[in-house]
């Protein structure tokens, strides 16, 4: 994986001198410490940081590729996992490489097929092509929108970038938020409407969106929609398809010229990749890496709850002897939990999930003493439907995105004095728009159709939350996260499988469960859904009372402009495990979402219009 940026500017000649190009490049160091390249021309800079993964000797970038007198020029941040098949498609048709990676690959599809190239991907990636004769840009997202693509537009001008930092170190682009840029934080954050990046003149590609822009201006599209059909096949024959699916995924995503190992959380997602990268270890000689979190003192503080029944601890070891893996316990103190609440804000540049986040980041560093590249079990949950809100009718059934069923809650925060220029319809305004995206064959049930668009919420919405937490997270660590149940293929065929086989007696993944009841013990085949772990050690939540009241006390403190004072004081001692965003955010989560705010207002410098 990489970072990539660039420049687009119609009004002047790129000066290759301009020290943007240096601070743009040296915010994206930790997603590509191995190696970097700029491309210039007239109009135009291309940035690229490398983590080498494949091919490390060769594909470098920016590259560089001449067709038929036409000169065209990539970066790429990204994985294809049907390389070799779009490889041998293109070489059939008399096209060279000289390079075994997939960044060649990607540029000569382009040359090949123009944005058709687009419909042949099966990967995770974000890129952008300097088309020299028509000196133009196109550029593309993934269909499930794994890595991330920002970018600025103003006439004749355009930047992108893998990251919001990296957008903010060019002297052209403000940093300022404006009355959305409020709503977004505290009525929806910290999730985001689809193509809002908080900054007001910031945007994000969406996820399966391709742009150009060029002399007449920006151009934007959509080129991926999950489409409703007809299921085609049986419970069983659904079953066989989803095992070949989900197990071609898996392995697909192990090729790796760099050491390589999985979460094992002891759950059915991350089990599952682990056992099944582990057999196929196995079969080459080899012991697969295994990789846990926990905290410390977890086993004399956690509660269990409803959402959270008992620890992970258990069933880490029976996968563990299960599938005999090299496995690394890391343990997390509450210092460290709390400082990387910064770092999170420093690597996203946008306001965070909180320890949700800091604990993963924290977790990635040690992960990468060890391997390069990871496999996690991140978007099952959405797409085999896991979570609670499918489950439950009553919260399935509630209008609204289920897990951000608390709009009145959230006002309450507002400073009063900006209070009257936001209104709660804006998350109602979000939630309709969501809905319209939603594909419904002729002939569904209430409850399918309900389910379609469940579907849709937690792909296009909840999925993306977790997808930049987990993206921003690793890469700051300069680990590779990969995500096999996030593969298109299986994102689009299980958009249509009817509720009853995704349902299987009456458990939530339990056609994912009963597809694989041969690969897995029953202990973790059947363990109910538990989330990443969060610490429950009452330190934490002191310490960062601690914090936010110093914040609170500081009448300079930009927080002062955006908050109700008197109603985040209350946060110092509340009691009540009141959710912000869903349950992996309550209480202490609120707090910790605040002072990250804090922060990321000071530390780039924002400011509102």
């Amino acid at each position: 994986m990489c970072g990539i940026a660039g420049i687009v500017d119609y009004k002047k000649t790129i000066d290759k001198e301009d020290k943007s190009f240096r601070e743009m490049l040296d915010t994206m160091h930790h997603r590509g410490p191995d190696d970097e390249g700029m491309f210039f021309r007239k109009n135009v800079c291309l940035l690229h940081k490398r983590l080498s993964v494949i091919d490390p000797r060769l594909s470098s970038q920016p590259m560089t590729k001449e067709e038929n007198g036409t000169v065209y020029t990539i970066v790429y941040n990204g994985e294809l996992y049907n390389t070799e098949e779009i490889k041998s498609a293109l070489l059939c048709q008399g096209y060279s490489f000289t390079t075994n990676g997939d960044t060649e690959v990607v540029l000569t599809a382009y040359i090949a097929y123009g944005e058709k190239c687009l419909d042949l991907f099966n990967g995770i990636f974000a890129f952008a092509l300097w088309d020299n004769s028509a000196s133009s840009l196109f550029f593309a997202r993934d269909a499930m929108g794994v890595k991330p693509f920002f970018y600025h537009n103003s006439p004749f001008f355009f930047a992108f970038a893998s990251t919001v930092p990296t957008l903010l170190a060019h002297s052209a682009i403000p940093h300022t938020i404006d009355d959305i840029s409020i709503s977004e934080m505290l009525l929806l954050g910290p999730g985001r409407s689809k193509g809002n990046a908080i900054f007001s003149e910031i945007k994000e590609l969406p996820p399966g969106f391709c742009g150009t822009f060029s002399k007449n201006g920006l151009s934007i599209k959509q080129y991926f929609r999950l489409q409703d059909k007809p299921h085609p096949h049986s419970f069983n024959e659904t079953l066989s398809h989803v095992k070949y699916l989900v197990r071609d995924a898996i392995l697909r995503q192990t090729v790796s010229d760099v050491p390589l190992g999985t979460f094992l959380s002891g759950g059915l997602d991350s089990s599952l990749i682990s056992a099944i990268v582990a057999q196929s270890y196995e079969e080459a000689g080899k012991t697969l890496d295994t990789f846990s979190v926990t905290y410390k003192n977890h086993s004399q503080y956690f509660k269990s709850s409803h959402f959270q029944p008992d620890s992970d601890e258990k069933y880490i070891e029976i996968m563990v002897n299960r599938i005999k893996s090299n496995h690394h316990e890391v343990i997390l103190d509450t210092d460290t939990v709390i400082s990387s609440l910064y770092d999170v804000i420093d690597e996203k540049g946008l306001p965070a999930m909180a320890d949700v986040d800091s604990s993963l980041l924290a977790f990635c560093k040690e992960i990468k003493k060890h391997v390069t590249v990871a496999l996690s079990g991140e978007s099952a949950d959405e797409i085999f439907g896991g979570y609670p809100w499918y489950r439950d009718k009553d919260i399935r059934d509630s209008y609204g995105f289920p897990w951000a069923q608390n709009t009145s809650y959230r006002m309450e925060f507002l400073n009063p004095a900006i209070k009257d220029r936001i209104s709660s319809d804006y998350v109602n305004k979000c939630y309709c728009e969501a809905l319209s995206e939603v594909s419904l064959a002729d002939g569904l049930s209430p409850t399918e159709k309900r389910m379609r668009e469940m579907f849709v919420l937690n792909i296009d919405h909840f999925m993306q939350t977790l997808l930049f937490r987990k993206d921003s997270c690793s890469m700051h660590a300069s680990l590779e996260v990969r995500v096999p149940f996030c593969d298109r293929r299986i994102c689009e065929y299980m958009y249509s499988v009817p509720w009853e086989y995704k349902n299987y007696q009456n458990r939530e993944k339990g056609l994912l469960r009963y597809a694989f009841s041969d690969t897995l013990p029953d202990e973790i085949l059947w363990r109910k859904k538990s989330p990443y772990p969060k610490t429950h050690n009452p330190e934490y939540l002191s310490a960062l009372r601690e914090i936010f009241s110093a914040i609170l006390k500081d009448k300079d403190n930009p927080l002062w402009d955006i908050l109700n004072i008197e109603k985040a004081k209350t946060l110092l001692a509340e009691e009540k495990s009141q959710p912000w965003y869903g349950q992996l955010m309550t209480t202490p989560q609120t707090i910790a979402y605040f002072i990250q705010i804090e922060y990321w207002l000071r530390k780039f410098s924002v400011r509102s219009v």
